[in-house]
């Protein structure tokens, strides 16, 4: 593997552990200035840390004991995938559901390209059929 790789990998394992620490202004910092989103259902990229940050604190708030398990990741120069597993206790209100008390567990399956070390874009595709599923279920 070489350096860039793994100087990617470490960034992203980094990134990982900031944004469970909930030092979110850390993580925007990651990030590069024209950062790129690509979501699923979305038709268009989005192009904004601002919006990632939204996500981010809406996760948090939802799930405040997130943990961030990496189950797989590869890397070959400006390119990452990772295999991550998302557990957390469902203590804040997310996307309309309020508080349930819930543990959840579920996957994402992500891509990213680096430049100079920050993630300058994203394909991220977490299991949320899954999760909401999780906070909503009978």
């Amino acid at each position: 593997m070489d350096a860039v790789a793994e100087r990617n990998m470490a960034a992203m394992r980094e990134a990982y552990a900031t944004l469970v620490s909930g030092d979110l202004d850390a993580c925007v910092e990651m990030l590069t200035p024209d950062f790129v989103a690509n979501l699923p259902g979305l038709p268009e990229p989005i192009r904004s840390r601002d919006v990632w940050r939204m996500g981010a604190e809406a996760m948090l708030k939802g799930f405040p004991d997130l943990e961030i398990e990496v189950e797989h990741m590869a890397a070959e120069g400006d390119q990452l995938a990772v295999r991550a597993r998302f557990r957390g206790t469902h203590k804040g209100e997310f996307n309309g559901v309020a508080a349930t008390g819930r543990s959840v567990d579920f996957w994402s399956v992500e891509y990213y390209r680096f430049v100079d070390g920050k993630v300058a874009e994203e394909w991220v595709a977490p299991d949320m059929g899954n999760l909401m599923q999780q906070i909503t279920a009978e």
